[in-house]
């Protein structure tokens, strides 16, 4: 199995999911802008979208698409807890998760908040939608450690990811104390920063 991914990018919580579902990978970097692997490789050849992450199957076959890639690494590997058994209510609490992530978290951010070209009435409408979902989080996590169940599931893998580039377009989560908390709980796993480390994400 082989990881195409990009340092910070989404790719990150795929990378996450690989390492606490205990499954052997092969990380190869991507600059997604020249379109080139680290070995030199055209990334457009490898998938024609052009974005990562891109989990390349023992068989050849090639997969996009981080919500999909986060339950289909966790099935893999059952016991890792990551994913709770198909039809049952902790599984669709963590799917609601992902799709939550993935539409009004991740295409929030990106691409709006990451291209120059973006006008600044809209960055502000689009920070003030993130900050009522940041709100919205913060509440779902009181009392709670982990977002869906009693442990830590693909979906805090996926929220970690997006959740740390607020500082990146310039938004604080200090006025969140049950995010921020749930955000140094995920960042303490080791697995997660063996993945942080890994992508020079985290100093050794």
């Amino acid at each position: 199995m082989k990881l195409y991914y990009s340092p910070a990018y989404c790719s990150l919580a795929v990378h996450i999911a690989l390492r606490e579902a205990g499954i052997a990978a092969d990380y190869v970097k991507v600059d997604t802008v020249a379109a080139r692997t680290e070995h030199g490789a055209d990334f457009r050849a490898i998938n024609p979208r052009g974005y990562v992450p891109v989990l390349e199957l023992d068989d050849d076959s090639r997969h996009t698409e981080v919500a999909a890639l986060l339950q289909y690494v966790a099935d893999l590997a059952p016991a890792s807890g990551l994913l709770p058994p198909a039809g049952s209510r902790d599984r669709f609490l963590v799917q609601q998760w992902l799709t939550f992530v993935s539409s009004e978290l991740h295409k929030s951010f990106s691409p709006w908040l990451f291209h120059k070209e973006t006008a600044d009435s809209t960055r502000k409408a689009v920070k003030e939608k993130l900050a009522a979902r940041f709100a919205d989080v913060e509440a779902q996590l009181a009392g709670r450690e982990w977002l869906a169940g009693d442990g830590f599931t693909v979906a805090d893998a996926y929220a970690f990811t997006i959740l740390s580039w607020a500082p990146m377009v310039g938004m604080s989560l200090a006025a969140f104390p049950n995010l921020t908390g749930w955000m140094e709980r995920v960042r303490a796993r080791p697995q997660v920063q063996a993945a942080l480390r890994a992508e020079g994400l985290l100093k050794a």
